[in-house]
C-alpha cells in the first residue's frame, strides 16, 4: 500500500493527533482513524491510506460535474478514491465513498499523479476533476496531481461538500480553478441527523472561494420530504445570491440510492425549485438529472435569449461571444 504522511495534522501529546483537514478536525488515537476512515494515526503520525489507489477515472464532459460556465463542451479527466467524511443515507455514489467506513476495504489501483496528468494530456481534456467521492479525504494526492496539472495548463476542479477546512481551501488555492459545492440542505439539524456534518462551515466556504476568486457554482440534491420545502429552497437561493447573484444553482432529481427508499424528485418539484431560485434574484438556475429537462439552458438574463443549448451533458450550441451574449452584449459570468 502507497501511504503518504498527511499534509494538514498536529502532532499531539501520547501519540495522539489531530487532522485539519475538514472541519470535523478528527482527534486521533494510535492505530485509529478518522471519520473518513482512510487516515490512520500510526505511530503518533498521521498517514492517508488511499494515496495513488485510484478507483475511478474517466474523461467526462465538464457539465456532468456539473459546471455550466466553465469551459463548456470541454472534457474533464474525472478521478476519485474510496472514502468520504459524511454518512448521507441518499449517498449516489455509495459504492465506493462508504466502503472504507462499511466494509473497511480500501480499493484502488496504483496511479501517480504523473501519470494522470499525461492521461488528461493524451485525452485532450482541459482540466482534472477531483469527483465522485470527495477530494477532501484524499487531499494529498489531488493537490499533488493539481500542481503538476497547473504546470502543465491543466485546470483543476474540485467537485466537493464544501467541509474543508479553511487551511485546506488556503492550500490548494494556487492550483484550485473551479468548485462545484454540494450543498445539501439549509438546515443544521439534517446536516447533523441525516449527514453526519454541519452547515455553517459550508457556508463559511463558499462566500470564501468566491472571494478568493476560485469559480464557484453550486448543487443540490432535491429529496422529497428533506430540503424540497419552498422555505428552505428560498433560504438557500438568498444566501447564495447575497454573496454573488451570478453564482449558477443546480437543482437536482434524487434518486432512491444506498439506505433510502424515498421515492424520486418529480419534474414539478425542479421546475418549482427553479423559480424559487429565480425569484430569490438568482440568474443562473439550472434543474436537472430528469429526462427532457427543459432547465438546463444558459438563457441571457438581460434578454432572454437562449446562449447555450443543452442535452444531457452535452452542448448542442453556444452563442456567447467573449465572454458576453451575442445578442444584447450583456457580460454573461464565467469562463468561457
Amino acid at each position: 500500500m502507497n501511504m503518504k504522511e498527511a499534509y494538514l495534522y498536529k502532532k499531539l501529546d501520547d501519540k495522539k493527533v489531530r487532522c485539519d483537514l475538514c472541519n470535523h478536525r478528527c482527534l486521533i488515537e494510535d492505530q485509529e482513524k478518522g471519520k473518513c476512515c482512510v487516515r490512520k494515526n500510526i505511530d503518533g503520525v498521521l498517514y492517508s491510506l488511499v494515496y495513488r489507489r485510484l478507483i475511478a477515472e474517466n474523461s467526462d464532459p465538464i457539465e456532468k460535474k456539473p459546471l455550466f460556465h466553465f469551459l463548456p463542451g470541454t472534457y474533464s479527466l474525472s478521478i476519485a478514491t474510496v472514502g468520504c467524511n459524511f454518512k448521507c443515507f441518499f449517498c449516489q455514489n455509495f459504492n465506493i465513498s462508504q466502503t472504507p467506513s462499511d466494509f473497511d476495504i480500501i480499493e484502488g489501483k496504483d496511479v501517480s499523479p504523473e501519470e494522470l496528468v499525461n492521461h488528461a494530456l493524451t485525452n485532450g481534456d482541459k482540466s482534472i476533476s477531483y469527483t465522485y467521492t470527495e477530494p477532501t479525504i484524499y487531499f494529498e494526492y489531488a493537490y499533488d496531481t493539481a500542481k503538476l496539472a497547473n504546470e502543465k495548463g491543466l485546470k483543476n476542479i474540485f467537485v466537493t461538500n464544501g467541509f474543508m477546512t479553511e487551511e485546506c481551501i488556503m492550500m490548494i488555492k494556487p492550483y484550485l480553478d473551479a468548485v462545484n459545492v454540494d450543498l445539501k440542505s439549509f438546515s443544521e439539524d439534517t446536516y447533523k441527523e441525516k449527514i453526519g456534518g454541519k452547515l455553517k462551515p459550508i457556508l463559511n466556504n463558499i462566500a470564501l472561494m468566491k472571494k478568493l476568486g476560485i469559480w464557484v457554482e453550486v448543487t443540490t440534491l432535491i429529496i422529497p420530504g428533506i430540503n424540497d420545502s419552498i422555505d428552505e429552497l428560498k433560504n438557500i437561493a438568498e444566501f447564495l445570491a447575497g454573496i454573488d447573484e451570478n453564482i449558477p444553482w443546480h437543482l437536482s432529481a434524487y434518486y432512491p440510492q444506498y439506505k433510502s427508499d424515498i421515492p424520486p424528485t418529480d419534474a414539478e418539484k425542479i421546475k418549482t425549485a427553479v423559480d424559487t431560485g429565480k425569484n430569490a434574484g438568482l440568474k443562473y438556475v439550472y434543474g436537472g438529472n430528469i429526462p427532457g429537462s427543459k432547465h438546463e439552458n444558459t438563457i441571457c438574463p438581460n434578454c432572454n435569449n437562449t446562449l447555450i443549448e443543452r442535452t444531457g451533458f452535452s452542448v448542442s450550441g453556444n452563442k456567447i461571444k467573449k465572454g458576453s451574449c451575442y445578442n444584447c452584449g450583456h457580460k454573461i459570468e464565467g469562463i468561457f
